[in-house]
């Protein structure tokens, strides 16, 4: 994957780590081992990965497992927005709610500032980027640094039910989550689905969580769940036989992210020669979920 260029330019090619074989580490234990061993392996999203398992492999839920899932999928948020993005603008981490589970009035204020809650409108939402209060300021810089179209993608086929499974290329991202919503419409058609319509759909997500109006985890037919992600949408597909896993796998929002083609692709080869030093943004932005680095070639 590469940006497009002429002879002899500096280019960037994103390069995976090689995944981890996680069918060969789970077949042929008991649904338990399973469960257990999965978010050993993939701490980043421990919720998602744990009620994923149990859905799939039938067995029954934690007492909270969608509280569990929103908190998790919150915290990734304020990460991004405290800690992570305001990193790479070489600003100090912004402090972020200790307790996301008791103060949610924290939560808000870190997130929308003195409103409490997202804009609601278009003109709320440019309005908020020009403040630069709470997360505007983020989004703000972000903005800043793409032109419309830059680093951006076409319109690919949403993640759903029907098509999650697939190893093919597909929007699945929390910004397929919010596309919805008018403000996530508006930056689309003004900046098209770049850097700031992904970033500016956390916002929205984050509110949902908070609100208890994330989607539902869903069990589609025995041994194939579908949960939502702090990246997007997450799948399971296992068979079980005389107790032991004899059949698993396992879809990320970051399997549909690489695909050939896909958004990681599409967002590499429309960023501009002249802003190569804003691919590591665009990465820390799309956000996969295994270690992905960025190399500097050169068109022959």
């Amino acid at each position: 994957m590469r940006t497009r260029g002429t002879s002899g330019t500096a280019l960037m090619k994103a390069k995976p780590s090689a995944p981890l074989p996680v069918a060969g580490l789970v077949i042929g234990k008991t649904a338990e081992d399973a469960v257990e061993l999965l978010p050993r392996l993939f701490n980043l999203c421990r919720a998602t990965q744990d009620l994923a398992a149990r859905l799939a492999f039938g067995l029954e839920p934690g007492p909270n497992p969608m509280e569990d899932l929103r908190r998790e999928i919150l915290r990734d948020h304020l990460i991004k927005f405290c800690i992570s993005l305001p990193a790479f603008f070489g600003q100090k981490p912004r402090p972020m709610p200790q307790d996301l589970k008791s103060g949610p009035q924290q939560v808000r204020h870190c997130l929308f500032g003195v409103h409490g809650r997202p804009p609601a409108t278009p003109p709320e939402f440019d309005a908020f980027l020009n403040a630069g209060d709470a997360t505007g300021g983020i989004l703000g810089q972000i903005s800043a640094c793409f032109a419309p179209g830059e680093a951006g993608t076409a319109i690919l086929p949403t993640a759903s039910r029907q098509n999650v499974f697939g190893a093919e290329a597909l929007e699945n991202s929390v910004a397929a989550r919010q596309s919805h919503h008018s403000v996530m419409q508006h930056v689309e058609r003004k900046y098209g689905r770049g850097p700031l319509w992904r970033a500016t759909a956390r916002l929205y997500d984050a509110q949902d969580c908070l609100t208890g109006r994330l989607q539902d985890a869903v069990l589609l037919l025995p041994g194939r769940a579908v949960v939502p992600a702090a990246r997007g949408t997450y799948a399971i597909s296992a068979d079980i036989e005389d107790g032991k896993v004899t059949n698993f796998r396992r879809i990320t929002p970051t399997d549909h992210l690489l695909a050939p083609g896909g958004v990681l692709d599409q967002s590499l080869a429309s960023l501009p020669r002249k802003n190569a030093e804003l691919a590591p943004l665009v990465l820390d932005i799309l956000d996969p979920c295994i270690p992905v680095s960025l190399v500097e070639v050169r068109d022959a």
